[in-house]
């Protein structure tokens, strides 16, 4: 998968995220205004019902606009104020997310990814960019079915983690073994 394949990618899970934030957002409105008026209603005699359900019907035009509004798609913007923050924005919402939360955040999206389709490409891509970690951190366990384990962590992935058959262990020796 080249890097605009990846990037579309993310820009479909991005999307997904904002298309349930709006949704919710909308929800919460909606039952937030029938409180309100089922509140006032209650709460008031018949003339202040009267105002609330007059006041209620005014409110219909912001709703509209709302609707409208929700039918544009919203955008993602993503700041780095600080080496250590990277603040999102999505539809006017911001959040601002920490090392810990940047790492939940790569990790769960790499595990989305992991299922999606279509599936990441065999061969790496023309242009594509990276930040590579020399001499990374690694560990490695035998499994019962006699296949390899090599965890290696990445500057920016994570602990990433790898299962290599008996087979693929020589090949992986040998090439990097050879001249």
């Amino acid at each position: 998968m080249n890097l605009h394949e990846q990037i579309g990618a993310l820009e479909t899970g991005v999307d997904q995220l904002i298309q349930a934030f709006t949704t919710s957002r909308q929800q919460v409105e909606a039952a937030s205004s029938a409180v309100e008026a089922a509140a006032a209603a209650v709460e008031a005699p018949i003339e202040t019902a009267k105002t609330a359900q007059t006041a209620a019907e005014a409110r219909v035009e912001p709703q509209e606009a709302d609707a409208a509004a929700a039918d544009e798609k919203p955008m993602l913007h993503i700041e780095r104020p600080s080496q250590n923050e990277i603040t999102m924005t999505i539809g006017g919402k911001s959040v601002t997310l920490h090392p810990s939360q940047v790492g939940q955040l790569v990790e769960e999206l790499s595990n989305a990814r992991a299922s999606m389709e279509p599936e990441v490409p065999p061969n790496l891509p023309a242009g594509w960019r990276f930040v590579s970690t020399k001499n990374p951190v690694m560990a490695v366990q035998k499994q019962s079915n006699g296949d390899r384990l090599l965890v290696l962590r990445h500057t920016g992935h994570g602990w990433v983690p790898f299962q290599f058959s008996p087979d693929m262990v020589i090949q992986m020796y040998m090439m990097l073994t050879q001249k």
